[in-house]
């Protein structure tokens, strides 16, 4: 296992300008929830999106990003990622240690704290048309924005290559 300490918002924000990824953060109260980030981000441009840390009954975890608006159907999702059993939503414990952050907090970022690989990026393809994407920076009171093609970028840098789904095609299912 690795014992480097897992990456803050600020060590997130350094690697981020390292790669030459520009970004706009901006502040606000805790949000934990995509009804709770509707009421309060005003007029913030852009792609908002939720996250769902998933896991099967063998353990194999994935990191899910979607337009916040997307209902995700688990069941169909299952057989799109290949999953054994049901998935079901990693709990707290499972998330800090796996991707350094607690529930409210969870951002593709996150990906920079699972060191082994052990969580597949999922992305849905509807957010790559989407610019700038806005994620929370590791923590939940702070937004960030970025192009859809830095965010790619970054998550390849980090070696968490997205599974890029389209769930708008019910063909998949």
């Amino acid at each position: 296992m690795d014992d480097r300490p897992a990456y803050d918002d600020v060590a997130l924000l350094a690697r981020l300008d390292e790669l030459g990824i520009a970004c706009e953060t901006h502040a606000h109260p805790p949000l934990f929830t995509v009804e709770q980030s509707r009421a309060l981000r005003g007029d913030l441009p852009g792609a908002h999106i939720k996250n769902l840390f998933l896991r099967d009954k063998k353990r194999r975890m994935w990191l899910v990003t979607v337009l916040e608006s997307r209902d995700v159907d688990l069941k169909s999702l299952r057989r799109r990622l290949g999953a054994q059993g049901n998935l079901s939503f990693g709990n707290a414990e499972l998330l800090m240690a796996h991707l350094g952050v607690i529930p409210g907090a969870v951002t593709p970022f996150a990906v920079i704290n699972d060191r082994e690989g052990q969580v597949t990026m999922v992305l849905d393809r509807a957010l790559l048309a989407q610019s700038p994407i806005n994620a929370h920076p590791l923590r939940n009171d702070r937004t960030s924005a970025l192009t859809a093609d830095d965010l790619m970028r970054f998550l390849e840098a980090e070696r968490h290559p997205p599974l890029i789904v389209d769930f708008d095609d019910a063909s998949e299912d």
